[in-house]
């Protein structure tokens, strides 16, 4: 009999590779989808993918070039012009928020699944404790999921979101519990060799990691 498949869209960071890992808890034969849309950390946010990858022992590994999504632009992640945020002030839609990533991305996840017979497409996203994207919210992804599985002529694909209700916090706490290597995973919209410390997404990662007791074993540019 052949093993239950999923797609896991692994982007580098820690929320989709703690993801990855518990699919594999689960039992299920990962196929890593990750993908390259020219952000201002690609290269870094690769190498981290291949890492994970390696760490998981994955079967299946699938890289797509998405950079039509730079070229739509308007958005810190892709532009060289727009600069990232680094004083934690919260907007309605931050610049970070690139224009329905995860519709995209999700998208391109089921006709993978779809061509290899997968059972379900796990994906990272944070609700509660995020950076307050619209594509990030259970509704959503529960609205694509079914719109999905219409498209597809396909009502057995399962959009897994197991952390979107989890605090980062929580997120460090079991990662650490399924052994995580969040040494390799990398959350800084900014830079590649040492993590900024105050962009959103370093500022969540150093919060989840404070809150938990432990200490973040990536790079840090220093005050």
């Amino acid at each position: 009999m052949e093993n239950k498949k999923a797609v896991c869209v692994i982007s580098g960071g820690m929320d989709s590779a703690l993801c990855a890992y518990m699919a594999k808890n689960e039992g299920y034969d990962i196929i890593a989808l990750h993908f390259d849309y020219k952000q201002k950390t690609m290269n870094k946010e690769k190498d981290c993918f291949h890492k994970i990858c390696e760490c998981l022992g994955v079967s299946k590994k699938v890289i797509l070039d998405t950079s039509f999504i730079a070229n739509i632009g308007g958005n810190a992640l892709t532009d060289p012009d727009v600069k990232v945020p680094k004083d934690g002030v919260k907007n309605d839609l931050p610049i970070t928020y690139v224009f329905f990533r995860n519709g995209i991305f999700l998208s391109i996840a089921a006709a993978l699944a779809q061509k290899e017979n997968c059972e379900a497409i796990f994906i990272g996203v944070v609700e509660e404790d995020g950076s307050g994207y619209p594509d990030c919210s259970e509704e959503f992804i529960c609205m694509m999921n079914s719109a999905i599985n219409f498209g597809t002529g396909d009502n057995n694909i399962k959009i897994r979101m197991p952390l979107v209700h989890c605090t980062k916090e929580n997120i460090v706490k079991k990662a650490l519990e399924l052994k995580v290597p969040l040494e390799f995973t990398w959350s800084c919209y900014d830079s590649e060799d040492e993590a900024c410390g105050k962009c959103d997404s370093c500022r969540l990662r150093l919060k989840g990691f404070e809150l938990a007791n432990l200490e973040d074993k990536i790079p840090y540019k220093k005050a």
